[in-house]
């Protein structure tokens, strides 16, 4: 993973910081969690109990749809994402570990990956809030604080980097945007379930034509910016593979690139406020180093759900950016709880090596195609061969890596 010498001196100096997060759990408190089955259908969302004691809660979700499915744990707004798992294939499983505080959540699916879910029911944690406590608190601490410490400087270089971007756009200026927007995007990228985690904020900030449509949402953020900048041929589809990509559409007047690059602007305005806000606190406090474990999942899954396809970035074919980006999101929170994986014994030990050879091993493929730092090759240049071994690889890295967040809190 490359991070740059700014990021890791970030990192650094938060090491000293004192956050007093109260989420981690010790190994004591993790033994006595709850799990619970919960079945995702083409209707319903159908989980084996309706509430548990405060602690460490598995979710054994199994895809009884006829199509690929996510499964979300709420915070009681029914926005603010507590936990999730992407990806799940009809018929197969996958597991949400989160550390759950006392209060009201909700449980909801999403077979097809898109609108509003199906199911979603009350969950409700009743006992005593979790406090740190255990030999390991101390380096719990560290790991939550370092976490927060990269989240508010990929922020911190993301806002004046869109801003860049936007006066490029708004004024025109559009090979200069199109030169900025892989790089401005990378920072996102790197976070992003931060921003997924605010309900509506990422759907303005880095929705797709295709999910905005199919969602009855305003389309704004990046990807409206994007296809302003490479405009589609005639003979184009949009992502859905069907709409013609001028149908309905025009490339946006001078005083419509002002509203998109200022709504952009204002939307991760908004997410820099929130990282440096004691909301943002409160969740690293109620999530803890299992937070951190499932943004690697949650970024791992984004390469999996949109990268590998080539569906995120339709027009410019920049997605290998958003792909690398993620990877070394995702890597950075492994980095930082891999220890808690480890100090579980040989099993513990053996999957944390497995889970870095999985990253070597994609690395090492991605670039094979270029860097972030040197510029990528467009998507159209990969090769049938070239898309499978990705998918391959990130398969590899996935089935490892799903198992981190319960390994961390054992």
């Amino acid at each position: 993973m490359t991070i740059s010498r700014r990021i890791l001196g970030a990192v650094a100096a938060a090491g000293a910081a004192a956050l007093v997060l109260s989420g981690c759990v010790a190994k004591s408190d993790a033994s006595a969690g709850a799990a619970f089955d919960v079945s995702s259908t083409d209707a319903d969302c159908v989980v084996s109990a309706a509430g548990a004691k405060s602690g460490t809660l598995t979710f054994d979700v199994t895809n009884d749809s006829g199509q690929t499915s996510e499964f979300y744990l709420l915070a009681e707004d029914g926005l603010r994402i507590v936990g999730e798992v992407e990806n799940i294939a009809p018929s197969a499983s996958r597991t949400l570990t989160v550390v759950a505080q006392p209060g009201m959540y909700f449980t909801l699916c999403k077979p097809g990956m898109i609108g509003d879910g199906v199911g979603k029911a009350e969950f409700t944690v009743t006992g005593e809030r979790i406090a740190l406590d255990g030999e390991d608190a101390e380096q719990k601490q560290q790991a939550v604080a370092l976490y927060a410490a990269f989240v508010k400087d990929q922020v911190g270089q993301l806002l004046p980097a869109v801003d860049e971007f936007v006066t490029a756009y708004e004024a025109g200026d559009d090979e200069a945007a199109r030169a900025l927007f892989p790089q401005v995007r990378a920072f996102y990228e790197r976070i992003e379930p931060v921003a997924e985690a605010l309900g509506t904020l990422d759907p303005r900030i880095d929705y797709r034509e295709v999910d905005a449509v199919a969602e009855g949402l305003d389309w704004t953020g990046f990807h409206r910016i994007e296809k302003d900048l490479w405009v589609p041929a005639e003979d184009a589809l949009n992502a859905d593979g069907e709409t013609p990509a001028w149908q309905d559409w025009a490339p946006s007047t001078p005083a419509e690139r002002a509203d998109y690059g200022d709504l952009l602007l204002a939307d991760v305005q908004e997410l820099y406020d929130y990282v440096h806000s004691g909301d943002f606190t409160t969740a690293l406090d109620d999530q803890g180093i299992g937070g951190i474990s499932n943004g690697a999942i949650a970024l791992l899954d984004e390469v999996a759900t949109g990268k590998i396809s080539g569906e995120e970035d339709w027009w410019s074919g920049t997605d290998l950016y958003d792909f690398a980006a993620n990877v070394e999101g995702s890597k950075m929170a492994f980095s930082l709880v891999q220890d808690f994986a480890a100090a579980g014994g040989d099993e513990g030990e053996a999957l944390v090596s497995e889970i870095q050879s999985g990253y070597a091993a994609l690395e090492e493929s991605l670039a094979a195609h270029g860097s972030l730092a040197e510029g990528f090759v467009g998507y159209a240049e990969l090769t049938d061969d070239d898309k499978r071994e990705f998918t391959d690889l990130i398969n590899a890295l996935a089935e490892p890596l799903s198992q981190l967040t319960g390994t961390v809190l054992d």
